[in-house]
C-alpha cells in the first residue's frame, strides 16, 4: 500500500518525499484560556500556529475560529518593510478590521509600550530584530483582538522586555478575558503563565491537559531523549575532544543519586583526537527540568588546571539543591573553538533527606537551593 507521507522524525531517513508536519491534531481552546504549546525543535509548534493564523492552509481537516485574532510569529511576519513603524501600526489595525479612530485611541499606548518612539517614522527594514519584535508585540497585544497567538519570537527581545511582555499577556488574559496561545521553549514561563498545555512530538499530539501534568510528560520525554546514544547527536563541535559519559555521586553513594549534604564527585569521560590543547576550557551547567540554569562551573576557576587523557574529576563539598531531578550540560572549548557541546547530556537526582529535620520539604517552585541553617 502506498504511503502518502512519513512521520515527521528528523533523526531517521524516510521512505517518502513527503512528511506530515502535523497529523491527527484535534483540540479545542475555550474563551479566556491561556494555552501553552510545547515540544522539541521540529515538533510542529510553529506550523500549528501558522495554520491557526491562516498563513498556511492544512492539507486535510478544518479549523474553526470565533473572534478576531492577532499573531506574532517569525520576525518579519505581518509588517511591510518599506513602511514606517507608524504606518505598520495602522496597516495591522486595518487588517484586523479596526477603524482609524479606534487605532488612534490605542496609538500612544502602543508606541510607549514598544519603546521605539524615536524611530516610529523610520521604515522598519532599518530596525534591529529586537526593535522589530518590540513594536510587533506592542501592536499585537494592544489592538482589539479576542485571540492572541505568540511564537518563540519573544526570545529575540532582552530579559526586561520579555518580562514586560509576559506581564502584558497575563493582564490581557485575566483582566480582559482574551484567549492566548503561547509557543515557547521556556518551560518556566509556560509554567507560570499557562493554565492548559499541548505537548507535540514529531507532528503528533501527545496530550492536552493542565500545565503541571503536561510539563511532567515533557520531562519524561526529555529524559528518554537524553538517554539515547550520544554518538547519534550531530554537530557537537570540531571533535578534537568528544564527551562520552558522566557520573555524579557521593563517595559512598549511587551514580546520579546525590545526598546534598555530602561531598559530590563529578566524573567526566571523553575521547581526545589530538594532543594539541593550548587553551582548554570545560564548563558544566546544571539546569532544572524547566530548563532554568541553576548552577555553573568552569575549569577556568581551577588553579593550574590540567587535562588528563581520558577522564576528569571535580570534587565539590556539597550540592545543596532542592530535592528533585536535574539535567547536566557539558561544554569544551579548545583554543577558542568549540570542541564539544552537549545540552542535557543526562539526568541526575537530588535525594530528599529531610534536610531541616522537620519533615517538611522545600519545593522547586519555592527555591532553587537549600539554605544552610545554623541552629
Amino acid at each position: 500500500m502506498h504511503q502518502l507521507g512519513d512521520i515527521n522524525d528528523r533523526s531517521i531517513k524516510g521512505e517518502s518525499d513527503y512528511v506530515w508536519s502535523l497529523k491527527d491534531i484535534n483540540f479545542e481552546v475555550n474563551e479566556g484560556e491561556v494555552l501553552g504549546i510545547i515540544g522539541r525543535n521540529g515538533a510542529g509548534k510553529s506550523t500549528l500556529l501558522k495554520i491557526l493564523s491562516r498563513i498556511t492552509s492544512p492539507t486535510t481537516g478544518k479549523i474553526q475560529i470565533r473572534g478576531r485574532f492577532a499573531s506574532l510569529l517569525e520576525v518579519g511576519t505581518g509588517f511591510h518593510p518599506e513602511l514606517s513603524g507608524l504606518e505598520n501600526i495602522y496597516l495591522n489595525g486595518a487588517i484586523l478590521g479596526m477603524k482609524r479612530k479606534e487605532i488612534d485611541k490605542k496609538l500612544d499606548e502602543i508606541i510607549d509600550f514598544s519603546g521605539v518612539e524615536r524611530y516610529i517614522d523610520t521604515p522598519v527594514k532599518r530596525y534591529s530584530s529586537g526593535m522589530y519584535v518590540r513594536l510587533a508585540f506592542a501592536v499585537a497585544a494592544h489592538l482589539d483582538s479576542e485571540i492572541l497567538m505568540i511564537d518563540e519570537v519573544l526570545a529575540v527581545g532582552d530579559a526586561e522586555f520579555q518580562k514586560k511582555c509576559l506581564g502584558k499577556m497575563q493582564n490581557i488574559s485575566k483582566n480582559e478575558g482574551r484567549t492566548v496561545l503561547f509557543v515557547s521553549h521556556n518551560n518556566s514561563a509556560i509554567h507560570n503563565f499557562c493554565n492548559q498545555c499541548l505537548l507535540l512530538d514529531k507532528g503528533l499530539l501527545l496530550g492536552k491537559n493542565d500545565t503541571e501534568m503536561i510539563l511532567r510528560e515533557y520531562q519524561i520525554l526529555q529524559k528518554k531523549m537524553s538517554n539515547d546514544s550520544l554518538i547519534d547527536r550531530k554537530n557537537r563541535g570540531n571533535n578534537t575532544l568528544t564527551f562520552k559519559d558522566f557520573s555524579l555521586k557521593n563517595p559512598d553513594g549511587l551514580n546520579n543519586c546525590i545526598d546534598p549534604l555530602k561531598v559530590v564527585v563529578l566524573s567526566i569521560s571523553y575521547e581526545m583526537k589530538t594532543n594539541h590543547f593550548e587553551k582548554i576550557r570545560i564548563d558544566i551547567g546544571i539546569n532544572n527540568l524547566l530548563g532554568e540554569r541553576i548552577a555553573w562551573f568552569s575549569s577556568d576557576l581551577v588553579p593550574n588546571f590540567k587535562l588528563s587523557p581520558s577522564n576528569l574529576e571535580f570534587q565539590f563539598k556539597s550540592l545543596p539543591l532542592v530535592p528533585g531531578e536535574y539535567t547536566i550540560s557539558l561544554y569544551c572549548e579548545n583554543n577558542g573553538e568549540v570542541a564539544d557541546w552537549i545540552e542535557e547530556m543526562g539526568v541526575f537526582e537530588i535525594m530528599d533527606l529531610n534536610y531541616y529535620g522537620t519533615g517538611k520539604n522545600v519545593g522547586q517552585d519555592k527555591s532553587k537551593i537549600l539554605l544552610d541553617l545554623i541552629n
